[in-house]
């Protein structure tokens, strides 16, 4: 084979295991929630979550998200995580509630929780 077979294969290979995965959800408050993620194995590897809700103090939404780095692809877990999250930082969201953003995750993450 090849060196440049062997790039190629590996270069697919790794696109493979880091492919984007997004996903859109629109909150019973009709708040659309959009997240960007990937994931190794069934935890969350990187995310990114943006949307017309509100989180204050804002800057929290970069917490939240590195807070859910190698959480749990389930709904269950993903939603406790996100509720210790508010509570410990004093944290106030409107138009969505963590079942909402653990939604959203979890069809991002092409499963059903």
């Amino acid at each position: 084979m090849h060196k440049y077979s062997m790039l190629l294969i590996s270069k697919n290979y790794l696109m493979e295991l880091v492919k984007m995965l997004k996903a859109e959800y629109k909150a019973e408050g009709g708040k659309l929630i959009k997240v960007q993620m990937t994931k190794r194995g069934n935890k969350i590897d990187s995310i990114k979550i943006t949307g017309d809700f509100f989180m204050h103090p804002e800057d929290l939404i970069d917490e939240l998200e590195k807070a859910l780095l190698g959480c749990l692809l389930n709904e269950d877990v993903i939603v406790e995580t996100i509720e210790r999250f508010i509570k410990d930082r004093g944290a106030v969201l409107l138009g969505a509630a963590p079942e909402d953003f653990a939604k959203c995750i979890i069809k991002a993450g092409g499963g059903d929780g």
